[in-house]
């Protein structure tokens, strides 16, 4: 299949598809601005669009525009993207708009070099900002756009290697139009994302089925290749929740790492290991109670988590080890940001209080 043949008929039957089915309602396709794609762009990295939805419109709302985001604390960011996962999503997004303020006096790169160059977003993302906001004839490469590109044009291998994905990149400069690239990307994001599915995908609706080999071969299954699999490895930890008269003692995470920047519980290696942690807070005289075990599950491993409550006999000490500490009202809690965990574990104690 030579591209020089299909560049235009490809985009053309796209953008006709687009204009009878696609989706135009989303909230980040009105009053597209360079600010509201990225943050929606960044929403949508490995998280479900009827998901993103309401998170997206408290951020505007919240936010509305880069230097907002820019000049509020992080800790109110991510309070309001407590829920969404992958959190350094969350710390990129508020230093990229610092970045934004101070180097490019709040008004983003319009070059794509410029706009890699902030934190948190490669080029798919960058891409994706320039042509959808400002026209730019400049070509993406999400997950969904690799599932389209790798039936259409056959390719076997796993879109994640080195060689398949520089081939997927030639395939989406060749085909992406120098005119009409912002509905053209919305389209072949929108293609992979109701019809071109990872399963089921709706072939008899696809506006490019006559001239793609995945349809041809009856290889819809089999493509994208899976990556290869290795077994997820398992971690435990047990996770202290020091509870007086409705109030859980939590604990700012450093910046980076797991759950970086967001109050989390202080854990333990075993609940033999908990007592000691237990007299390094200072938390006096206390009643341990273990809760029922349960597992959360990262991109990369398993964690299995061990809940302790621990009943103060006494009001809570003053101040707590070195770390930024807080005494976390249940009933009425503070608007810092949270794991899934812990917010998973709060949720249990409230109905049980």
């Amino acid at each position: 299949m030579q591209s020089s043949t299909i560049d235009s008929t490809f985009s053309q039957k796209l953008l006709t598809w687009y204009h009878q089915h696609g989706r135009k309602d989303l909230p980040w396709q009105q009053d597209k601005t360079p600010y509201r794609v990225w943050v929606s762009e960044i929403m949508l990295q490995q998280t479900q669009v009827k998901t993103v939805i309401p998170f997206y419109q408290r951020f505007m709302q919240r936010f509305p525009d880069v230097l907002a985001l820019a000049n509020a604390p992080v800790d109110d960011v991510l309070h309001l993207w407590t829920g969404l996962g992958y959190y350094a999503r969350a710390r990129n997004l508020h230093k990229a708009a610092q970045t934004v303020r101070d180097l490019y006096s709040g008004e983003f790169p319009d070059t794509l070099e410029g706009m890699v160059s902030l934190s948190g977003i490669g080029r798919s993302t960058a891409g994706a900002v320039l042509s959808i906001a400002s026209g730019k004839p400049i070509s993406i490469l999400d997950g969904n756009v690799k599932r389209v590109l790798t039936r259409y044009f056959g390719i076997h291998g796993w879109p994640g290697s080195k060689a398949i994905e520089q081939q997927l990149w030639q395939y989406a400069d060749d085909l992406t139009p120098n005119t009409d690239t912002g509905l053209y990307t919305q389209a072949i994001m929108d293609l992979g994302a109701t019809l071109c599915t990872r399963s089921k995908p709706n072939c008899d609706a696809c506006p490019v089925q006559t001239t793609c080999l995945a349809f041809a071969q009856g290889a819809q299954a089999e493509l994208p290749t899976k990556k290869p699999k290795k077994t997820t490895p398992v971690r435990t930890t047990v996770m202290l929740l020091p509870i007086w008269q409705g109030q859980v003692l939590i604990y700012k995470r450093p910046a980076s790492g797991i759950w970086g920047g967001l109050f989390g519980l202080y854990e333990a290696e075993s609940l033999q290991d908990a007592q000691s942690k237990a007299q390094n807070l200072a938390l006096g005289d206390i009643q341990i109670e273990p809760l029922e075990e349960f597992r959360h599950t990262f991109s990369h491993f398993h964690l299995d988590i061990t809940p302790v409550l621990m009943h103060l006999n006494k009001p809570p000490a003053g101040r707590v080890e070195e770390q930024e500490t807080l005494w976390y009202d249940l009933n009425s809690p503070a608007k810092v940001g949270l794991a899934a965990p812990t917010l998973k574990l709060f949720s249990t104690l409230r109905k049980n209080l």
